[in-house]
């Protein structure tokens, strides 16, 4: 195991490297990069590309002079050349100096820090819903295979899974956030604008009340993955001899679907449990967030590339590829640990 833990931490680095020198070489073939605009915004941009100056005085045809482009391209750091800025930019990265973002001027940690309330919200209360409803209406519909409840609850999921995340969110507004019929639930925000005069109670129900419809618009659509793996996996189990020779001994169904069924049945759906569970803590949804006028990590996301912010771009990429390879290797390691038949050491 140790062995094991050890080759796939060693084939993280050349991966994390590959992604990034990736990304920084795309990066630097895209037009418009923070320099050009800089430079668009202090010229003054006017009709056919003239240049209005100081006051609005028309200047004509004229750009910045050659020192205040070299003054803008030192000031981003762009004097150096490509692969000079990349392994400055490792060498920072592997202390977590991530810089400062060039469009909201403050470190890329603390920009982070600062969107994740929403994205944890988002991301957290998605993962418990699923796997809270989800296993429990799995088991239920691989008991009761082919019956009128299967058949109803399978269409109802896969017609909450059909229909997009934003188009769900739009039609709750419209129905439950006072757009044509109920002003039930709030429109904007993690919590309402006077949260600090509330109770602790009063906190806590502000929050859940604001976070009913972003949740349901961005759960509705996994139910129907989670609920179809656990059925499929469930009844796989409940088809073999092992289970048929319990039954002709005489155990219950109860006793043979949760003593026996069960532990073998619940292995691939708890090993994504790891990834799952810190992958929701970063999860950033751009429609979603912007439906329901939440900032978060799929705001800053989108922001960051069309605002060019290279900073926040390669920081967050260096950070969240690195906690998907942690979580793609605990995923591994909970085969092991759930089912203990699993080994990584070869054999003879």
């Amino acid at each position: 195991m140790a062995r094991y833990i050890l080759k796939r931490f060693l084939l993280m680095i050349p991966t994390l490297f590959g992604i990034m020198l990736l990304t920084f070489a795309v990066t630097q073939f895209v037009p418009g990069g923070p320099v050009e605009r800089l430079m668009a915004q202090l010229s003054g941009y006017g009709a056919g590309g003239e240049t209005m100056g100081t006051g609005g005085l028309y200047q004509g045809n004229k750009g910045l002079d050659q020192e205040r482009l070299e003054q803008l391209k030192k000031l981003y750091g762009f004097d150096q050349p490509p692969l000079a800025r990349f392994a400055t930019m490792m060498r920072q990265y592997l202390v977590f100096d991530f810089g400062q973002s060039y469009y909201h001027h403050m470190s890329v940690a603390q920009l982070v820090i600062s969107k994740l309330p929403v994205s944890m919200s988002l991301g957290l209360w998605s993962f418990f819903i699923v796997y809270t409803v989800c296993i429990p209406l799995g088991i239920a519909k691989a008991v009761r295979d082919g019956s009128t409840f299967d058949v109803l609850t399978s269409a109802v999921i896969l017609i909450g899974y059909a229909i997009p995340g934003f188009v769900l969110g739009i039609a709750l507004i419209v129905l439950f956030g006072g757009g044509s019929f109920w002003s039930i639930f709030p429109l904007r925000g993690l919590v309402s604008d006077n949260w600090n005069e509330l109770s602790g109670l009063g906190k806590v129900m502000d929050y859940l009340w604001h976070m009913v419809l972003p949740v349901t618009a961005s759960t509705v659509g996994s139910l129907a993955v989670m609920t179809l793996l656990t059925k499929n996996s469930f009844l796989e189990e409940i088809r073999k001899q092992y289970v048929v020779t319990a039954r002709a001994k005489g155990l219950e169904e109860g006793q043979i679907l949760y003593k026996h069924v069960f532990r073998n049945a619940i292995i691939p759906i708890i090993t994504g449990f790891p990834g799952s569970f810190i992958t929701a803590f970063f999860t950033g949804s751009l429609l979603i967030e912007t439906i329901f006028s939440l900032d978060g990590m799929g705001l800053l996301a989108y922001q960051s590339v069309m605002n060019r912010d290279y900073p926040v771009v390669l920081g967050t990429l260096y950070f969240f590829t690195i906690i998907g390879l942690v979580s793609r290797l605990l995923s591994d390691l909970s085969y092991v640990m759930v089912d203990p038949r699993i080994s990584f050491e070869g054999r003879q």
